[in-house]
């Protein structure tokens, strides 16, 4: 009797190993498949179905810095910014041309580079300014 008692134990303990096993390796999360069968983890935030959810988070974004901007009320001070970093920016272009090495090619060209780059600054500065004046 006590064999059999051994066996029934074993056998139990053995399908909870094997129960356990399956359980832990969750077949769900890794399994392949077929067809549509749900929505793809490497899909962009805002491709196909989703772009609706994704539309939404923008939008919940963008009037939640609305709230914290308060731009009806610091609309003068937020252009005073952008008129001094305009200046600012300006009188950078002028310390970087004027303080170009003309002996080398190579530092002129950086030199352009640069202005670019602030000139570039300087439209963003200027769409940050018409973006103040519509609201």
């Amino acid at each position: 009797m006590s064999q059999v008692i051994q066996n029934i134990f074993l056998f139990i303990g053995i399908c909870l190993v094997v129960y356990i096993v399956f359980r832990v390796m969750d077949y769900n999360k890794n399994s392949k498949r077929e067809g549509m069968t749900g929505q793809s983890s490497s899909a962009a935030p805002g491709v196909a179905g989703n772009a609706a959810n994704y539309a939404a988070s923008i939008k919940a974004q963008t009037v939640q810095m609305q709230d914290a901007f308060l731009i009806s009320n610091y609309n003068s001070d937020y252009e005073n910014v952008i008129i001094n970093m305009s200046d600012f920016v300006n009188n950078q272009m002028l310390q970087t041309l004027l303080s170009a090495d003309l002996s080398n090619p190579q530092s002129i060209t950086n030199t352009l580079n640069e202005i670019t780059s602030l000139y570039n600054s300087q439209a963003a500065l200027n769409s940050i300014m018409k973006f103040l004046d519509t609201n």
